[in-house]
């Protein structure tokens, strides 16, 4: 497994990084079958674990925490803050009241003494960049985190975390997680370009957009709408909605180029996240063994320029025909007030 500088960091990380989201209650309820999950991919050169406090409500910390007993010293681990971690008004956020009490429950579930890279979960714009960025600085000053990074940040939240950072002599963002796929291009605009210019590493989310690339689902077969992440999203996966008839199209297409290849669909997808120079890492989330190891079976693949314009004609770069789930969306989108005047100042005259 090959090892890429994180961020400016001097952190050698592998290429590849287990994802543990799957773990726990939401994706593999069996700790010991988790902990194998973890062994084999460190057996296989991985060296770089992701989690979040948020995945099964604390739940794959505290398996992740357990599988790295007496390999903890040889593992980059990385784990999230933002998210609701209970009821109450300030039991998530970016605040700094919320990320020192967030660190030290990710610490006692991991049960370590140090997290090698902490990353913002989301934008969050009742908080002060700044007050985020003091925290964050405090606790590397205390020894509890080595580094820190965001996570689905749009570049201009990731410009303006660096110039607040450089005018207040704090430290600054090393990382961003973003959704990255065949079908998911979209921050090949601007996120990744603004990412290289900051020297920040980049550990990308989601290669498999969310089963579309497993080869599961295909143009003209059923589609099962009650299980899985059909389930959760229908409307991402009906073949009978207009809006999919490009994704699915893509796939027959991406199939047809992975047989050409020599390789399956899932590999041809990882390979290709991996070959862009912003990208550090990719993040496999497997939820079993068998998954995980079909996945790791083309670390080895490298695609040539040849099958990277044949994926540029099916999927233009930039384009997304697969928005990723989970995706942070502005106020100025969400909130119809911001893009509204009031009602007596509409008029031009």
């Amino acid at each position: 497994m090959r090892h890429r500088v994180l961020g400016g960091t001097g952190i050698q990380v592998s290429v590849h990084c287990l994802g543990t989201m799957m773990f726990g209650a939401v994706g593999n309820p069996d700790h010991d079958d988790c902990a194998r999950i973890v062994h084999a991919a460190l057996d296989r050169g991985v060296n770089f674990v992701d989690t979040a406090d948020m995945y099964s409500a604390g739940e794959s910390e505290v398996i992740v925490g357990k599988a790295l007993r007496g390999r903890r010293d040889d593992v980059v681990l990385a784990t999230k803050v933002h998210f609701p971690m209970g009821e109450g008004p300030n039991r998530g956020g970016n605040s700094r009241r919320w990320i020192v009490r967030a660190v030290e429950d990710s610490l006692r579930r991991l049960g370590t003494d140090w997290i090698d890279l902490y990353q913002v979960h989301r934008p969050d714009h009742t908080t002060d960049v700044e007050e985020t960025l003091a925290a964050l600085t405090d606790l590397v000053r205390a020894g509890k985190i080595r580094a820190f990074g965001c996570s689905t940040f749009p570049a201009e939240e990731i410009v303006e975390a660096q110039h607040v950072a450089e005018r207040r002599a704090l430290g600054r963002f090393r990382t961003e997680q973003p959704p990255y796929s065949i079908l998911a291009r979209g921050i090949e605009t601007a996120v990744l370009p603004v990412c290289q210019r900051y020297g920040m590493g980049v550990l990308v989310w989601s290669p498999l957009a969310s089963g579309f690339l497993t080869g599961r689902y295909r143009q003209g077969a059923a589609v099962d709408l009650t299980a899985g992440r059909p389930a959760r999203t229908p409307a991402r996966f009906d073949p009978a909605l207009p809006g999919n008839a490009a994704k699915y199209a893509a796939v027959e297409e991406l199939v047809a180029l992975a047989e050409e290849v020599g390789c399956s669909l899932p590999e041809l997808a990882v390979a290709f996240t991996v070959a862009h120079p912003a990208v550090t890492s990719t993040i496999l989330g497997p939820r079993t063994l068998e998954q995980l190891e079909g996945l790791l079976k083309g670390a080895a693949l490298a695609l040539d320029d040849a099958v990277l314009d044949r994926i540029d004609e099916i999927v233009p770069p930039g384009t997304n025909l697969y928005p990723p789930d989970g995706v942070w969306s502005p106020p100025a989108l969400t909130d119809p007030s911001r893009r509204r005047r009031p009602p007596a100042e509409r008029a031009a005259a």
